[in-house]
């Protein structure tokens, strides 16, 4: 009955909007398009559309689509397109009828000389965006985003404003006082469960095989759902349009490769990367040797034909990835793990103007621990998911938007693991899952605009997930032409965790399962709110606030001793900060800077105290300068202040008996016991670290040439990673490091 209800509601909802669109459509002429790049036919995610004279505009998606409605008619007007280090290119159009036009444009791209950033009617169109707690990264600012020892996405993401991490050795990332199981990763719109390469140190995603990258740090909208503190969603390369291309690169840690070309009515990208060298790995793990040898493989096939179907688009997607750390010792552990996707999507956009995708995607992972004769217990986790999705995006002529979606899921987890106590868990799951959502998006005034929405869990992967809504509802009010209101609120759950010790100094890789029925599933209520003041054209500045509630929050059992206890038992969390953003981009200069103050609790048995990413202030500058020929240097400075840990307050002889079950036999042996305060009552010393960089590109008859050289903590600061208990031995992070990339494209 609820099912019904729930139905019919969304059935009424979608008819009255259609039947306002139709009467809106009398009066007004409207476009649509894609933008994309002369030289390859990829899509330009997140570029400008304005219309000079009526004062509107767009940003375009991240598939290149822009839409614009409620355009007199019988005007002729100029469609200026902008996107940052292409050409301006401006289209002079007059609208005789309420028809949909559609009008393309392909950008062409600056040449090495000189790649300014301009912002051509960027405060019309995003008057009433809502997109509180959203980072946008495009192509070309995947280039200039700080390096390592290679570009990481989601590396650079520990520099934004909330996000925390516990130190160099690892790319895990955790947001706004959330765990990081709590952060929902796609590619494509398919899910990756373990997204690191080399114990953490690295994320599977090649940065040269991305196009666009949406990051929601918060109050992110019903059409995602499955986590309850952030999602990073990853759209991939499409493949070069026009003409055969290939890259081949080198780094001090791998070698990769890529090559993309057109076939009939589309194009194809196959892109590689191939570990060959552990030796830079020693820099970050104390000088230790780990015999670590990892490699991912992706590709995506892309068919669209007029005759088949107009502004019709079909993709097929796969990506391959595994690690292997093979010691040769049998005295050592052992650990392999591995992640694998396909997915295929049918994207329409239909002349409503509607836009749908029905995709169908699996997403599978493997972990292993392999003990040998060392004294590490064995682990054994397997991951399927099977998904299929409908998404539905109508845009009214009055600009409001509607938006549907089902979601069908069958997932398996499977899990075999022996704790310290000896005791064994052995998981076997199936379970699925049936949802829908709904949203609708007010924009049809100047200053205002609201998203609405909910999702409705109409089965669970869990019992206690069935017949779950999700509202939410984020909105952005502009009181002044340059000053910006906006806030969110939302509810959201999530039924997969991860059994992982969160005192583990480096997690190999976390294993996930359905949450079990004798917890209830994890649910986090969600308050966001703040400002957005525009300095001057070409600088803002921001201030988020946000508190979050987290309800039934699964917790390793440390006391399970016996294989039929419980492996969770259930906590509670809670969090709470400030972020402000200073960010200016004029010309060849790009300058970001973020403050957060911010507190993350968590609660179980009545005790609180800090989770291990828990830190008070964070700084984070950084600084771009394109200084023309292809030459472009950057510098970044990021502060944290400690880190909680468990102190050590002291320590006895304690005496234990060689055979514990027969305590007649007296034969033992006194060894130190460690004596623990209160957990993570403890702070480290604060972190800093200076990174500078410096790319140079050259073009050699048609070859272009790049070469990037970077520095890591330049003065040498020794930020301590952990305390060894038993020596008291101090370990610290990266030292001064200094690498270097090769990059050649043909």
């Amino acid at each position: 009955m609820r099912f019904c209800s729930f139905s019919k509601l969304l059935s009424l909802i979608f008819l009255c909007f259609i039947f306002h669109s139709v009467v809106s459509a009398q009066e007004y002429g409207r476009i649509r398009g894609f933008v994309t790049d002369s030289t390859n036919g990829e899509a330009l995610a997140f570029g400008n559309v304005f219309i000079k004279g009526a004062d509107l505009g767009a940003s375009t998606n991240e598939r290149g689509l822009f839409i614009i409605n409620q355009i007199p008619l019988k005007q002729p007007y100029e469609v200026t397109f902008s996107y940052v280090g292409y050409k301006t290119k401006t289209i002079s159009i007059k609208l005789e009828n309420s028809e949909l036009v559609q009008v393309n444009a392909a950008l062409s791209p600056l040449s090495i000389e000189l790649q300014a950033i301009e912002k051509i009617g960027e405060k019309v169109i995003d008057k009433n965006s809502t997109d509180i707690g959203l980072e946008r990264i495009s192509i070309k600012q995947l280039e200039y985003m700080p390096k390592g020892v290679e570009t990481d996405v989601m590396r650079s993401l520990q520099t934004v404003a909330g996000v925390r991490s516990t130190g160099d050795v690892s790319a895990r990332y955790y947001v706004r006082g959330g765990t990081s199981d709590q952060n929902l990763v796609l590619l494509n719109g398919i899910t990756i469960y373990n997204p690191f390469h080399s114990l953490g140190l690295f994320s599977v995603i090649d940065p040269d095989m991305i196009n666009s990258v949406e990051f929601f740090k918060g109050g992110f909208t019903s059409e995602y759902g499955g986590r309850i503190s952030s999602v990073l969603n990853i759209v991939s390369k499409d493949g070069n349009k026009k003409s055969f291309g290939a890259k081949g690169s080198a780094s001090f840690l791998t070698t990769k490769t890529l090559i993309e070309g057109p076939i009939p009515n589309g194009s194809f990208v196959i892109s590689g990367r191939k570990s060959y060298s552990n030796d830079i790995l020693k820099k970050f793990l104390n000088d230790q040797v780990v015999p670590i040898d990892f490699y991912d493989v992706s590709f995506k096939l892309n068919y669209s034909s007029p005759d088949l179907w107009e502004n019709g688009k079909f993709v097929l997607f796969g990506f391959l990835s595994n690690d292997n750390l093979d010691y040769e010792d049998p005295l050592k552990e052992n650990f392999k793990w591995s992640s694998s996707l396909f997915g295929f999507e049918w994207l329409q956009v239909y002349d409503v103007p509607l836009y749908s995708r029905i995709a169908l995607s699996y997403s599978k992972f493997d972990g292993e621990v392999i003990p040998n004769f060392s004294s590490l217990k064995p682990k054994k986790n397997e991951v399927n998911d099977l998904n299929f999705s409908i998404d539905f995006n109508l845009v009214n002529e009055n600009k409001n938007e509607l938006g549907l979606g089902l979601i069908f899921k069958g997932l398996t987890a499977k899990l075999f693991s022996i704790n310290e106590q000896g005791a064994e868990t052995n998981i076997d799951q199936f379970s699925g899952n049936f949802s829908v959502y709904a949203k609708y998006k007010f924009l049809q005034y100047e200053n205002l605009g609201i998203d609405i929405g909910s999702r409705m869990n109409l089965t669970g992967l869990s019992k206690s997930g069935e017949f779950t809504p999700e509202p939410r509802i984020s909105a952005t009010y502009r009181l002044f032409p340059f000053l910006r209101l906006k806030a969110a609120w939302g509810l959201y759950i999530q039924e997969v965790a991860t059994v992982s010790d969160e005192d583990e100094i480096i997690s190999i890789f976390e294993p996930w399962i359905i949450i079990p029925d004798y917890l209830d599933i994890t649910k986090a209520t969600n308050y966001t709110g703040g400002f957005e003041l525009d300095l001057s054209d070409y600088s803002t500045f921001g201030v988020e606030g946000y508190y979050k509630i987290i309800k039934n929050l699964p917790i390793i059992n440390r006391e399970k001793s016996l294989s039929h206890e419980p492996d969770l038992v259930s906590g509670k969390g809670e969090s709470y900060g400030w972020e402000f953003n200073f960010n200016m981009v004029s010309g060849s200069v790009n300058f970001k800077s973020s403050y957060t103050l911010s507190w993350a609790y968590r609660e179980i048995d009545d005790y609180i105290y800090y989770p291990k990413y828990d830190s008070r202030h964070a700084v984070n500058l950084s600084f771009d300068y394109n200084f023309g020929w292809g030459v472009t240097a950057s510098v970044a400075w990021n502060y944290s202040s400690g880190l909680p840990f468990t102190e050590l307050i002291g320590y006895y002889d304690k005496y234990y008996l060689q055979d514990p079950f027969n305590p007649n036999l007296e034969r033992g042996n006194f060894n130190p016991f460690l004596i623990l305060g209160g957990k993570n009552l403890g702070r480290l010393p604060s972190y800093h670290r200076l990174d500078l960089s410096v790319s140079k590109q050259l073009i050699i008859y048609g070859i272009n040439l790049t070469m990037d050289i970077s520095a890591i903590n330049v003065y040498n600061r020794e930020n301590i990673f952990y305390y060894e208990r038993d020596t008291g031995e101090r370990v610290n992070m990266l030292p001064f490091l200094l690498t270097a990339t090769a990059k050649v494209e043909i």
